[in-house]
């Protein structure tokens, strides 16, 4: 259900009355197609009355398509120069958008949440990943939120749904498919963007999965970060220096000769909780 379309300027206009440009020590770069936006919002599937997520709104081109597609949205922008422009989206959805200034490596989701939420943003280039990590971590699972809809460098994104035996496939891949599904959801030409970024961008969908059962996220980490961070190694020299997992490797039958990348998601759970 659209929610209709409130009477609001074009973005060009918005950055231009507010005297905004992209910060590049921020990672920023805007959107300004409307029609793009409006894919980007409904790729998570209908959010019609549902709490979305979204961090660095900028001048809110991602969040008026939010918006307009029905989702209530909770916004963490920490640039103040894109306030104003935010607190005239506010105005035009009337108690559909909250903003809150602020880091969101340093605020806790689940503070800011009753409930299940969607989590959709154009991720600043310098801690899309760090935050990607942080929402796919911790013990607990399901995770409060119920997608990730995120936009990263298109170079980040295969990494993300890189699958074994590639050179994009890593940490990255495992930790994202070890208990959820990840898909690279659409591509976005570095025109689409002011100023245009020196890299092609692509959006990643990840919907949580079942997780496999004894299996400690903290002891896959370690494996992982251990096995990847000397990828050209054999596993019997990348990862000597997790004690047990040598002769876990054994109890498996996985040959230490190997190297990470040749390893299954599988594998690296069964791995894992053998040292859980």
């Amino acid at each position: 259900m659209s929610t209709g379309t409130p009477p609001l300027p074009p973005l060009r206009e918005v950055i231009a009355k507010h005297g905004l440009s992209a910060s590049k020590a921020l990672g920023q770069n805007f959107l300004f197609d409307e029609q793009l936006l409006g894919r980007i919002a409904a790729i998570p599937g209908p959010l019609d009355g549902a709490d979305v997520l979204e961090i660095g709104p900028g001048p809110g081109g991602l969040t008026r398509a939010l918006l307009r597609v029905g989702a209530k949205v909770t916004a963490i922008e920490m640039d103040r120069r894109c306030l104003p422009a935010l607190a005239e989206v506010e105005a035009a959805f009337p108690g559909r958008l909250k903003v809150i200034e602020g880091d969101a490596m340093k605020i806790a989701p689940a503070s800011l949440f009753g409930g299940p939420y969607h989590v959709v943003a154009n991720l600043p280039y310098n801690v899309g990943t760090a935050l990607f990590i942080g929402w796919l971590a911790g013990e607990g699972w399901p995770p409060q939120w119920r997608s990730l809809t995120l936009m990263f460098q298109e170079e980040v994104a295969r990494r993300i749904v890189a699958t074994p035996n590639t050179s994009a496939y890593g940490r990255l891949a495992v930790l994202a498919q070890w208990r959820g599904q990840a898909k690279l959801a659409m591509k976005v030409h570095r025109s689409a963007f002011t100023p245009p970024p020196k890299v092609m961008s692509a959006i990643v969908h990840v919907v949580p999965g079942e997780a496999p059962p004894g299996v400690s996220m903290r002891v896959l980490e370690r494996v992982t970060e251990a096995a990847f961070g000397q990828r050209r190694k054999m596993l019997r020299q990348s990862i000597k220096g997790v004690p047990g997992a040598l002769e876990a490797l054994e109890t498996l039958g996985i040959d230490s000769q190997r190297r990470a990348e040749t390893l299954s998601i599988e594998e690296f759970t069964s791995l894992a909780r053998i040292l859980s």
